[in-house]
């Protein structure tokens, strides 16, 4: 039977119903769109810039990350899902470049 102090902690780890497992973090991001000086739109698959996003939920195992952090990840890494029409990645801790200090 799950204690109260653990299942606070897992509340406070899954997002929108999304609890990641292991070492893996759960991020929102959003495409930025990239223009040139003339005023034309570069595709996202013409990019090779990292993403940054935000972690929304972690693992039980990730170590370095919390929940509101900001990330920086490479733009093929991790798995895309939609969830609540808005854009999302399932990422390994392993995979994210580093964390924006404030």
């Amino acid at each position: 039977m799950p204690t109260k102090e653990k299942e606070k902690e897992q509340e406070a780890t899954s997002a929108r119903g999304f609890q990641p497992l292991g070492d893996r973090v759960f991020v929102t991001y959003t495409e930025e769109l990239e223009k040139t000086a003339g005023g034309i739109y570069v595709p996202d698959s013409a990019r090779e810039k990292p993403q940054r996003g935000t972690v929304e939920a972690a693992g039980k195992n990730v170590e370095n990350l919390k929940v509101g952090d900001q990330v920086l990840f490479d733009k093929y890494s991790g798995t895309k899902i939609k969830i609540e029409s808005e854009d999302c990645l399932i990422l390994r801790e392993e995979d994210i470049l580093g964390v924006f200090v404030q």
